[in-house]
């Protein structure tokens, strides 16, 4: 998960289209200007090769503070780490 939050960081693209599973992931990947300002991991938790991990990750986006509350879902296969999906969480 910080591996792809710094990816959107710093705008590498093919990283985040390569760490991501092939069922789930876009043909293309255009990312928004925006300012990446932290990541605050809240919850992680792997059974097997299945992972979950809950983030809050801040931004900027034309000035104004943002927030993105995620929960991740990954997949581990040969020996490597996908995104599959994430969704919000409902409060």
């Amino acid at each position: 998960m910080r591996s792809r939050y710094s990816a959107y960081a710093l705008g590498m693209i093919d990283y985040l289209l390569a760490t991501w599973h092939p069922s789930t992931a876009p043909g293309e990947l255009e990312l928004q200007p925006v300012k990446w300002l932290g990541l605050e991991v809240r919850h992680a938790q792997t059974t097997g090769d299945a992972g979950v991990v809950e983030f809050i990750a801040r931004y900027r986006d034309n000035g104004r503070g943002m927030r993105l509350h995620e929960i991740s879902r990954f997949v581990r296969e040969s020996g490597r780490w996908t995104y599959i999906d994430g969704e919000q969480p409902t409060l």
